[in-house]
């Protein structure tokens, strides 16, 4: 049997770390398995449902690198669909239309947990054979004797008293199906075969296996993976900065090092800590997703991602640094140099935006200096070395040995620490005290924009 799994979100908001995560297990078991994966939006809340969010969506398991095999798929246009299978549950005598109102209900519940019961449908309408109308909800006849029993693919085996399920609606009164029936209909005509998702879903898998057992189908087997909590335990929110996929690519993280963060969060293989996609696609079991909690770990992602920036090529890194540099014209510019510049910060950068700062000084025309840098290095006596080493800067081969052996030289022969002459040309190169090892900058600038650099130094050190 082809194994079949889905992601399906409701477009009231972006996609978060959480819903990543899902989308991604259902992924890598679907591509493990060559499978199918499946894309559809539950988009019934027709008020908070919105468009944007649906394209933002996209947006972001596009940039994640998670595709679809079918879909998108949207629940608002399949409303006959649902309608033909509640009608087929009604005609079998599975389902009934119930009359009660909104206020009706709202006091028999008060009326029960006044007498300290659960609240639940206490059958009224249901031999009242009853046709549709309006104002009439289709609710499904459920059997409260026995039990509800599933094998969860993680969990094992999971029971619920039917007793504690009372003729819920299947679909309202307005023609719309209920969240459970709906996405029953759906899961069984896309030919779901395994639902992974969140744990807190698993109150509401009894009420859709009531909905298959009725349908006389099979439903999937079922995966229910823990939630991703923040550091503190508590569930994963905005103070925890679990903001929406996009923000981290805004951000500067590189896909990959958030697909890798977000397989880790809850399953493992072995004591391996960074996977490409093609490794997590080949190891991925979802047996080996733990039971306990994941916890999600800002820093730790970090971590992760000036790892992956470490490990690309400077091809791969210019691709997703191109949206961040566009204040530049780099048509001036050759594409060896700036891969190049990229090769010099991919060592230090956490992220692409660090990498964008670092970069700066390759880019622009002008400089401007660190003022605590000039404070410290371009003081006076620094003048007549910095005159020496633009003119002798003319003749000396641009590599790091020849470099390295002028500048300890210059140190011995004027007696001036070699950090405080280096830290002056670095200030005059880069306009700043931190940067990429000078004599790989001097080499990539170039003789020419290395002296040009360095007389503008030597002049802003005279108007001082």
């Amino acid at each position: 049997m082809a194994i079949v799994t889905r992601f399906p979100p409701s477009p009231t908001g972006y996609l978060h770390l959480g819903g990543a995560r899902t989308a991604l297990f259902n992924w890598l078991f679907a591509r493990h398995n060559k499978g199918k994966f499946v894309l559809r939006f539950e988009d019934t809340d027709r008020e908070r449902s919105k468009q944007e969010y649906v394209d933002a969506i996209i947006e972001a398991l596009k940039w994640l690198g998670i595709d679809w095999d079918e879909g998108p798929y949207f629940q608002s246009q399949r409303l006959e669909l649902y309608q033909k299978y509640a009608q087929k549950l009604y005609e079998e005598g599975k389902a009934y239309y119930c009359e009660c109102s909104k206020e009706l209900l709202e006091q028999k519940k008060k009326e029960m947990l006044a007498k300290g019961q659960k609240p639940k449908y206490d059958g009224t309408c249901r031999d009242k054979n009853l046709p549709p109308g309006e104002g009439r909800a289709l609710r499904l006849k459920v059997d409260s004797v026995g039990e509800i029993v599933f094998e969860d693919m993680l969990r094992g085996k999971i029971s619920f008293p039917a007793s504690e399920i009372d003729d819920f609606i299947i679909m309202r009164s307005d023609g719309t199906p209920t969240y459970h029936f709906a996405v029953v209909i759906d899961d069984l005509t896309m030919g779901i075969t395994h639902v992974i998702r969140g744990d807190d879903h698993i109150s509401n898998t009894p009420k859709q296996l009531l909905i298959y057992k009725a349908l006389g189908a099979e439903p999937p087997k079922y995966a229910h993976i823990p939630m991703v909590l923040g550091r503190d335990g508590a569930r994963l929110s905005k103070r925890h900065g679990a903001r929406s996929i996009l923000e981290y690519r805004d951000e500067g993280y590189l896909p990959k090092a958030l697909v890798n963060y977000l397989a880790r969060l809850g399953w493992g293989y072995g004591d391996q800590e960074y996977f490409t996609v093609e490794e997590l696609i080949e190891k991925f079991d979802i047996l080996n997703v733990n039971l306990s909690a994941a916890r999600f770990d800002p820093d730790k992602l970090l971590a992760f991602n000036a790892y992956w920036i470490r490990e690309s090529s400077a091809e791969e890194l210019f691709m997703h640094l191109r949206r961040f540099l566009q204040e530049y014209d780099l048509s001036k510019f050759s594409k060896n140099y700036i891969l190049s510049a990229i090769e010099t910060v991919k060592p230090r950068a956490k992220t692409l935006l660090e990498m964008k700062d670092m970069l700066h000084f390759y880019f622009v025309e002008e400089l401007e200096y660190d003022p605590k840098g000039v404070k410290k290095f371009f003081k006076k006596d620094i003048l007549p070395i910095l005159e020496k080493i633009a003119k002798d800067l003319r003749e000396i081969p641009l590599e790091e040995e020849p470099l390295e052996k002028y500048f300890r030289g210059l140190a011995e022969e004027t007696g001036v620490k070699l950090k405080n002459i280096a830290q002056a040309v670095r200030l005059a190169l880069t306009g700043r005290t931190v940067s990429p090892g000078l004599f790989e900058i001097i080499k990539l600038l170039g003789r020419e924009t290395t002296l040009k650099r360095i007389e503008k130094a030597i002049e802003y050190i005279r108007s001082l």
